[in-house]
């Protein structure tokens, strides 16, 4: 009777544990797994000029507050245009979507490349390819993840979700650090990884360009501003709808933006060259690679609320004590923590608010909560202002503060509100 019972439980411990076809069973749709290589290769340009935007404003300034400048306007931007972005993918063929805004980033990858190596770059044309590539986020995000929906069903959303962020923090393990190594060579410099990153924009363009293409889930178009308001009302009227959008908000907005001070912790503080600016900022992908696994496994199954609450708690005390990291070996495996912090807390706020939303709100809903990355751009500005008379320590530790408390009252609010029934 043991020796059974002690079968039976290695059989349902078998069962529950994640398999690697599991974890990448969105890979195995043709489509899906077509839109998921064109993620690889924008996310690694994307993830590269981050990188070189950092270190060109430190270049040209050498000021915190310029660094926050620049992610100040990439905010802004992103803040006007991203709600029109979920009506453009509710409305309009997510593919063309995918293709304008994909070359878009190309050709600003590209000027800027041109504009370095010329050396007639100044600080104004950075602000304006920070412009360019907000712009192109507002509208790409939001038709991206709302096509990853419509590829793959609501059974494999959580999955799907947890395997485009996969794409994404997968790039960030080699992308910024391949970005600061080829910035630190004289030969090639920041204009030559400007034009890596170029190169590897129109490799994702050229995967997009093979994307089936979709029909627009809304049917009868409307005014966009009527559209832009039916989607708020959408989400005020769903209370856990509400409560993760806004929550997201908060967390990334404050929590995130240490990505942005990466290059004034690194050389201002550390004292150490371009080359290490990219080997931190990778260092959270390695933690993000390692919990996406595991995590797209079982991201479809229960316990989403509570991954996504510890996760984001465990963000904020990341952030904290990059503040107070002595060294840079020790701020290295703090950002390997955050970065599998920060993708659980993505993933699973992702997959929550679609699984919440009706197919017509996809992209509307999507187009919300990426504007949390608004949010991360626009608060850039002041917490660099705020980091030149506290010190950038110190503003570390407020931001992860922010982030931690805001989970928290999250937490909270679920608690409360699993007692009460649904609105919808």
């Amino acid at each position: 009777m043991a020796v059974t019972q002690r079968t039976n439980d290695a059989e349902q411990a078998s069962r529950q544990r994640p398999t690697t076809r599991a974890a990448l069973s969105s890979l195995q749709i043709p489509a899906y797994r077509t839109l998921w290589w064109a993620g690889v290769f924008s996310f690694m340009s994307v993830q590269g000029q981050f990188v070189l935007r950092g270190l060109l404003a430190w270049d040209l300034t050498e000021r915190e507050g310029a660094l926050g400048l620049v992610y100040l306007v990439f905010g802004l931007t992103m803040l006007v245009c991203t709600p029109f972005g979920g009506v453009v993918a509710d409305r309009v063929s997510k593919k063309t979507v995918l293709v304008l805004t994909q070359a878009l980033i190309a050709a600003a990858a590209g000027l800027m490349s041109l504009v370095v190596l010329t050396e007639v770059v100044t600080f104004w044309m950075l602000l304006l390819a920070s412009v360019a590539q907000g712009l192109a986020f507002a509208f790409y995000g939001p038709a991206r993840v709302a096509m990853s929906a419509e590829l793959v069903g609501r059974d494999q959303l959580g999955n799907a979700i947890t395997l485009s962020l996969l794409s994404m923090n997968g790039t960030r393990v080699f992308a910024p650090a391949l970005a600061g190594v080829l910035a630190g060579i004289a030969v090639i410099g920041i204009g030559g990884a400007y034009l890596v990153s170029t190169i590897a924009s129109l490799a994702s363009l050229v995967q997009i360009l093979r994307l089936p293409s979709m029909s627009p889930a809304m049917a009868e178009p409307r005014n966009p501003f009527s559209e832009i308001a039916a989607g708020v009302r959408y989400v005020r009227d769903d209370e856990r709808l509400r409560n993760i959008v806004v929550s997201s908000f908060f967390v990334i907005m404050f929590g995130f933006n240490y990505v942005a001070f990466i290059p004034a912790l690194v050389e201002g503080i550390f004292d150490l060259s371009d080359t290490w600016v990219g080997l931190v900022s990778s260092a959270s992908a390695i933690g993000a690679v390692a919990v996406s696994f595991p995590l797209a496994a079982r991201a479809d199954g229960p316990g989403g609320l509570r991954i996504m609450a510890l996760s984001g708690l465990g963000f904020g005390v990341g952030v904290m004590l990059l503040g107070g990291a002595p060294s840079i070996w020790v701020a290295f495996l703090i950002v390997i923590g955050i970065g599998g912090c920060t993708t659980a807390f993505q993933s699973m706020s992702n997959t929550l608010a679609l699984t919440q939303t009706d197919d017509e709100m996809q992209g509307r809903v999507q187009s919300l909560m990426q504007l949390s990355f608004a949010g991360f751009g626009i608060a850039a500005a002041p917490i660099g202002a705020l980091a030149e008379v506290i010190g950038l320590r110190l503003a570390l530790v407020v931001m992860g503060a922010v982030a931690f408390i805001a989970t928290a009252a999250f937490w909270s609010l679920e608690r409360v509100g699993v007692r009460k029934p649904a609105l919808r």
